[in-house]
This record gives structure tokens, sequence and C-alpha cells, in this order.
């Protein structure tokens, strides 16, 4: 099976300052050759289809603990694997990220096993709090599914963030990194969603397209980091509290957004004049 794999990816896997056991999995069930795989494919997609630009990597921490927040952008999660490749192929050193997974993955066959090799695991608290005293890199999407359900018309809009995201990186002394992530919404520009559909899969909802099922287009992504935010509380904060540190990431998630629209915009006037 090692033609699956491009040495490059397993360089980089190799990379990460994670404790891995002899068999190359870690304490979480991430497997070294299950990453590498999925990077080779990941890698190629992020790279030849996709073309995705990053702008800010620096801001996210080298090592030791930290919660990536971002937007949804786009039917599926395509988002958190573009994220994910972005620290895996851009970052140095490379970083594994630690997703939290919607719940209803655990009702997909194989979902939580297929995840959890890759590093993934489902958004419990108890989950979050262990990666990140674990000194692990967790990325968070306070939107949830609601989120990614959004049409192609409010694409770089934002729905209502959940407030737990702030709670735990308080609780962690953990640093947030908001993120924007641009061009989702293109690559699947979602028309309607079949809710019914959708639970008969084990899903939230089916995405749908102009073109039908949600394959995602080739269309160029880009995703922008800012500066890390650090807030001063021990989690158990009144809600009012909480509330406006929610709301002061939310604000930088739209100014990224809305700077990377507008960037993006601009580049495409300028290509066709």
């Amino acid at each position: 099976m090692a033609w699956l794999v491009d040495d490059e990816i397993m360089d980089r896997v190799e990379q990460l300052e994670i404790d891995f056991n002899r068999y190359g999995v870690d304490a979480y069930g991430a497997s070294k050759k299950g990453m590498a795989r999925a990077g080779t494919v990941m890698a190629w997609l992020y790279r030849n289809y996709f073309h995705v630009s990053v702008h800010g990597i620096e801001h996210v921490p080298k090592r030791g603990r930290g919660m990536l927040v971002g937007n949804h952008s786009g039917g599926l999660a395509l988002d958190a694997m573009i994220v994910t490749a972005s620290m895996m192929l851009e970052a140095e050193p490379p970083r594994l990220v630690n997703a939290m997974a919607d719940k209803f993955i655990e009702r997909v066959p194989f979902g939580s096993m297929i995840l959890s090799r890759l590093g993934q695991l489902t958004g419990l608290p108890e989950h979050a709090l262990r990666l990140l005293n674990d000194e692990r890199l967790l990325m968070v999407f306070p939107e949830g599914h609601h989120g990614t359900a959004k049409l192609y018309g409010d694409r770089n809009s934002l729905v209502r963030f959940g407030t737990g995201f702030v709670r735990l990186a308080l609780r962690a002394k953990a640093p947030i990194v908001p993120f924007a992530f641009i061009g989702g919404g293109e690559a699947i520009p979602t028309i309607a969603n079949l809710e019914r559909t959708g639970k008969l899969l084990g899903l939230p909802y089916l995405p749908v397209t102009p073109y039908g099922p949600p394959l995602p287009r080739p269309v160029a992504l880009e995703i922008y980091y800012s500066e890390p935010m650090v807030f001063e509380g021990t989690g158990n904060e009144e809600d009012r509290v909480i509330q406006g540190y929610v709301d002061q990431v939310r604000d930088r998630i739209a100014e990224l957004i809305e700077r990377g629209v507008r960037i993006r915009k601009g580049r495409g006037e300028a290509s066709q004049s």
C-alpha cells in the first residue's frame, strides 16, 4: 500500500510533534498511515484542484494549545478538510488539527472510526478539554451544522455562534485564532437543503446544487488567519460576559470574511480587464 502514500506527505506526518506508539497510533486513535494516505489525496486536491492560498498562517501557534475558530462555507465540511490540510502542508513545523465533528457522525456507519484515524473526534466538551490540555490544536466552527446549511446567497454571512467554545478556551487558557474560509460557497453552491432525505442518510440535511449532487467544483479557496485573541477568565463567568467575548471573535471573523471577499472580487475584476 506504500504506493498510496506520497513520500513528502509521509515526511510531514513524521514531523508531527505527537506521541505515537510503536504501531503509529496516538492516544486518540490517530494513525500515521491513515493520515498519510488521506493527506496524499488532500494534498493533490489542495494544490491542483482548489489551488488554495493561505494568509497569516504565522499567527497560528507553532506549538502548544490553541483553538482555530472560523466560519462554515459550503454545503459539506469542505472547510474543515482544507484548514486541516493547510496546517499539515504549510505550517512549519506541520501541525495536526483536531476538529470537533458534529455528533451526527456517530450515526454514520464507521464514521467515528474513520475520523478518529485521521485525528478527528466528535464534539464533546470532555474530548475538547482533554485535547487542549494535551497541548493540541483544536478547530471549532461555532455556527454548527446551521453554518454549512447556508444557501448560495448567504455564503459569506455568519449565523448565530454558540458560546461553548469561549468557555472552553477560558478553562484551558488557550488562545483563540480566528480564521475566515473563503470560496466554499462557490465550490458547493447550495440552492436547497433536503432535510427528510438527509435524515434517511443519517445527516442533518442533504445539500442540493444547481447541477444536482453536492460535489465540489474546482474553485480557488482561501484561508485568512488572524492574530490570536486571549481572554481573561475561568469559564464560569456570567452569560453576558461570555457573550461579549463571543461577539468579539465573531466580529473579527466577519472582518476577515469582508476583507477576503473584497480581495477576491478585486482579483476577479482585474483578471477580466
